[in-house]
């Protein structure tokens, strides 16, 4: 848990954007490299190296998405390696309608409500995933699975948005 090391905090996934931010700048100052510019060569590399990481884990820990696929990836549970091909059965007819309206290219109402749908779908996933956080521990299948269904949905939600740009 490398990205909650060099930020000093637990590893957990309910965290608080605010004292998020304030801890990162707190950190920044710590590890700025500019601090250590009279210091000898390896440890200007290596505060270069963890401000750098520093970075990283920011961008990362305060997206609540971006933080559970690392905090999965981390207990073994890399969802990038299960692929997302395979349709949640609960969207599989509204996939296949999705699919055929895109093909055909029809636009209008039908295709609007299925972007409004699929986008209300993700919110709730991300509302549901969030839930799942003060356990987290204890709910990492159920975190994998649901990540992997958020995922799915966001590509619809993509592939929509594509078809109304053209």
């Amino acid at each position: 848990m490398e990205y909650f090391r060099v930020m000093g905090i637990e590893p957990r996934l309910q965290l608080d954007p605010l004292e998020l931010q304030q801890t990162f700048y707190r950190r920044s100052r710590e590890l700025h490299p500019d601090r250590f510019a009279r210091a000898a060569k390896t440890q200007q590399d290596a505060a270069l190296a963890e401000s750098s990481l520093l970075n990283d884990a920011y961008r990362t820990l305060k997206d609540p998405v971006a933080r559970t696929e690392y905090f999965l990836k981390e207990k073994g549970l890399d969802i990038a390696t299960q692929g997302t091909k395979q349709v949640p059965p609960e969207l599989l007819e509204e996939v296949f309608e999705l699919n055929l309206l895109l093909e055909e290219a029809q636009g209008g109402p039908e295709l609007e409500a299925a972007k409004e749908r699929f986008e209300t779908l993700l919110r709730e996933a991300d509302r549901e995933l969030e839930s799942l956080f003060p356990d987290a521990e204890n709910q990492l299948p159920a975190l994998r699975q649901l990540l992997n269904r958020r995922r799915y949905i966001a590509n619809l939600v993509r592939d929509i948005h594509g078809h109304f740009s053209n």
